[in-house]
C-alpha cells in the first residue's frame, strides 16, 4: 500500500536519505516549493507500472480508432483516372523542358 507524505524542498534537501527511505518502503513523497507541489518521489516499480498502464490506455485507443476505421467505407476517389493521367502528363512535360 502506498502512503503519500509531503516535505517542503528545503527541507527535502536537508534529509533526503530519510526520504529515499519511504520512498524504498513504497511510500510516496510529495516535494512542495511555496506550497505548491513540484516533484513526487516514487519508487520506479511504480513508476513503470503507472508508464505501462498508460501505454495500454493508448494502444486500446488506437485499437478503437483501428476498428471504427475498418468497419467504415471508404469514400470514393477524388482523383479520377483522367485527371490523375493529365497531372502525369504535365509533370513528364515539365521535366521535358528542363
Amino acid at each position: 500500500m502506498s502512503y503519500m507524505s509531503t516535505i517542503s524542498a528545503s527541507a527535502a534537501r536537508q534529509n533526503l536519505p530519510a526520504q529515499l527511505d519511504l520512498v524504498e518502503a513504497g511510500e510516496e513523497v510529495s516535494i512542495t516549493r511555496h506550497g505548491r507541489v513540484v516533484a513526487v518521489l516514487v519508487h520506479p516499480d511504480v513508476l513503470r507500472t503507472r508508464r505501462a498502464a498508460d501505454a495500454w490506455a493508448e494502444a486500446d485507443r488506437v485499437d478503437a480508432m483501428l476498428q471504427r476505421a475498418a468497419a467504415e467505407a471508404l469514400p470514393e476517389p477524388v482523383l479520377t483516372r483522367q485527371r490523375a493521367e493529365e497531372l502525369a502528363e504535365d509533370v513528364r512535360a515539365a521535366r521535358a523542358a528542363r
